[in-house]
């Protein structure tokens, strides 16, 4: 079995890297016990804010095997987006969360693991499984620590060693045994850059609360932002890289190579008078395939003007 599984666990590595994957960890499905008291506080403390798919399925969330009958085995992969020194927006810009620059991920990240799932199957024999790329009630993230892709930092992104946190993380839940990896230990130590940094307070040491978090307002609140928000969001209108930018590990990131994460010219080119008065039929022209297409125009407009309320 061992052997099987240690056989398992090298073909799955080598394919993930031939289909692009920077990195690829071995978890056993099983339940995330030391989980489960920490998701119970956050969703506890509401700071799930009006994410309330974040609440449904706990029980799922913990557990693989009730997601895919069977399943023996979580595979993470991660796959980089830390956009080329070129692609970057005009200075004089609002600010766009770097994911967002290209195509949706999920789009992009998908494709490829349905290539990566054919050529497991002819190698392997028929597995049965499903895939994930943030879509589904998995801790993406607890997996990828526990496969020892790297660890969970303080700003509550994985973190990869000499690597930094600019990856897309997806996994393949399948009832193939492969031999585990294990955890890496943690190297943040003393550093509380991401918190020092956050300018609405979204976090403290290992735990963002995403109620407060700039991404949250701008992407995953639907209403009108509270009327109490007093916090400058420092020009972001989707997303926000903060606490990333600032981490000492980014340092360490290498461009990707990926053409489909590339931008359209015409976004890099976007000013801020052009962003304010961007029509309907530009906005879906530009955005089409992208994750900004999510908050709509309207949506843009909104943080456009809460951005520019809370300047200093």
């Amino acid at each position: 079995m061992n052997q099987t599984a240690s056989s398992n666990a090298h073909t799955i590595k080598r394919l993930a890297q031939q289909h692009g994957f920077a990195f690829c960890g071995i978890s056993k499905a099983d339940f995330l016990e030391a989980e489960a008291p920490h998701l119970e506080k956050w969703l506890n403390q509401q700071m799930h804010g009006e994410m309330g798919y974040m609440a449904n399925h706990f029980d799922k969330r913990l557990d693989p095997r009730l997601l895919v009958d069977g399943a023996q085995t979580v595979v993470s992969l991660v796959y980089n987006y830390f956009p080329p020194t070129q692609f970057q927006p005009l200075s004089d810009s609002f600010k766009v969360s770097k994911y967002a620059f290209g195509e949706d991920y999920h789009r992009v990240i998908k494709d490829k693991m349905q290539v990566l799932w054919d050529d497991l199957q002819n190698e392997l024999g028929e597995i049965q499984g499903r895939m994930f790329v943030d879509s589904a009630p998995v801790l993406e993230k607890a997996w990828a620590k526990m496969s020892g892709i790297g660890w969970v930092g303080k700003n509550a992104n994985l973190i990869i060693p000499k690597q930094g946190s600019f990856y897309f993380i997806a996994e393949l839940i399948i009832d193939l045994p492969a031999l585990p990896d294990g955890p890496i230990r943690d190297f943040c130590g003393t550093c509380t850059r991401c918190i020092d940094a956050c300018p609405t307070d979204a976090i403290t040491p290992y735990v963002v609360d995403g109620s407060k978090c700039i991404s949250y307002f701008t992407i995953e609140l639907k209403e009108n932002l509270p009327i109490e928000l007093n916090k400058g969001f420092e020009d972001w209108i989707f997303g926000c890289d903060i606490c990333q930018d600032v981490c000492p590990w980014n340092r360490h990131a290498k461009a990707h190579q990926e053409s489909r994460f590339e931008p359209k010219p015409e976004m890099l080119g976007l000013t801020q008078g052009d962003w304010e008065d961007m029509s309907e039929e530009l906005f879906k022209n530009l955005f089409r395939y992208s994750a900004i297409s999510r908050t709509k125009l309207g949506g843009i407009r909104r943080n456009i003007a809460q951005a520019k309320k809370m300047r200093p």
